[in-house]
């Protein structure tokens, strides 16, 4: 294996600190070096140093652990196979969790511009307990609260760096009694605590379920930590209702690509349509589903910055390199296609495309 030499202890993480961020031991990160699924670097002190390259083949192995194979010790499927097979999962708590600043950035402006269209008609009783799942970094949180002002809310993410983004937003929004905790949905209810089962009046999930390999144990597991009577209320997106002009096979073949990507790694991009079998699977009741459809033309100039600029087409441009990475397109034909997608934005374009929400009782 060849070895790279670094030429500053401050270039990339040090084994130490990579493992502790990632739970690994540096006895399995030692290893996985060993079999060539990740080539640090090294300081002129011969100290490793782990840049953006390897962090990412080193997601992908963490995924393939996770998925239960036994790498660099199964003839059948050698490790590069197995790393290009994992490659369209990365891209996922990139896009997903909103880790990335211009992920922030880009969830925060896609609040603005669709609050109204989201949350119209959503407001929970004073006093009432309300449990946000998968806050992220609180673009839809400070909402919740500022429509729901007496009552108590309690907002998760199983990400931490997530959290903190999601806290100083409610903090700059004057709204410091929100209740953030670290916490995965498929470990819910917990056996006591705050967020034990029966806990909640009404719980909100808001695009969470696109990105869950199994939503109906995800609706299940809600469905538990609801009072008798409690309601949920989910809103999901569904990139398969994109439609503007002019058309662009281009455009709409970067669409699939991020479709495809999003499958590949688990979830489900065309969510939207299926809310209201989910919510029936997972035994609500009372169940009512709305389509909530975004339509830009030429006289709605704030929603055509606000929504194709940088909420819709900025997050099909962020995949860029995964779906590169899996040869699911060329450099040209995606870049035409964002392209494309930016043209809608212009005085004589249209764009449309439909969100849903769903609402049900237990």
């Amino acid at each position: 294996m060849s070895v790279h030499h670094a030429t500053d202890d401050a270039l990339g993480w040090s084994v130490g600190d990579l493992a502790r961020a990632t739970g690994l031991s540096q006895r399995v990160l030692r290893h996985w070096e060993q079999i060539g699924l990740v080539a640090p670097s090294r300081t002129t002190a011969g100290h490793r140093r782990y840049g953006p390259a390897e962090i990412t083949r080193l997601y992908r192995a963490m995924a393939l652990r996770q998925a239960g194979l036994r790498l660099g010790q199964d003839p059948v499927h050698p490790t590069e196979l197995l790393m290009k097979v994992i490659e369209t999962m990365t891209m996922f708590d990139q896009y997903v969790h909103g880790y990335r600043t211009e992920e922030s950035s880009r969830l925060h402006d896609q609040a603005g511009t669709l609050q109204e269209l989201l949350h119209a008609g959503t407001a929970f009783p004073a006093g009432s307990a309300v449990l946000e799942v998968g806050c992220g970094v609180g673009a839809q949180t400070v909402t919740l609260a500022d429509r729901s002002p007496s009552a108590w809310l309690t907002a998760i993410d199983r990400s931490s760096d997530s959290l903190n983004a999601a806290r100083e937003r409610a903090r700059d929004a004057g709204l410091p009694d929100i209740s953030f905790t670290q916490a995965d949905v498929y470990t819910l209810p917990h056996s006591d605590g705050p967020l034990a089962a029966s806990t909640f009046d009404h719980v909100f999930v808001c695009f969470l379920l696109e990105h869950l390999p199994r939503p109906v144990e995800a609706l299940q597991r809600l469905r538990a930590m609801l009072k008798p009577g409690g309601t949920i209320t989910v809103i999901e997106g569904d990139h398969g209702s994109a439609y503007f002009h002019p058309d662009s096979a281009a455009a709409r073949e970067a669409i699939a690509c991020q479709v495809t990507l999003q499958r590949n790694a688990g979830g489900d991009a065309l969510i939207g349509r299926q809310l209201y079998p989910l919510l029936t699977e997972a035994g609500y009741h009372d169940i009512t589903v709305s389509p909530r459809l975004v339509y830009v033309d030429g006289g709605r100039p704030e929603l055509a910055d606000g929504f194709i600029r940088k909420t819709f087409t900025a997050m099909i441009e962020g995949i860029r390199q995964p779906a590169l990475a899996a040869a699911l397109t060329t450099p040209g034909r995606f870049d035409t296609g964002i392209a494309d997608l930016l043209r809608t934005a212009e005085p004589d374009g249209i764009f449309c495309y439909t969100f849903f929400k769903g609402t049900a009782a237990i």
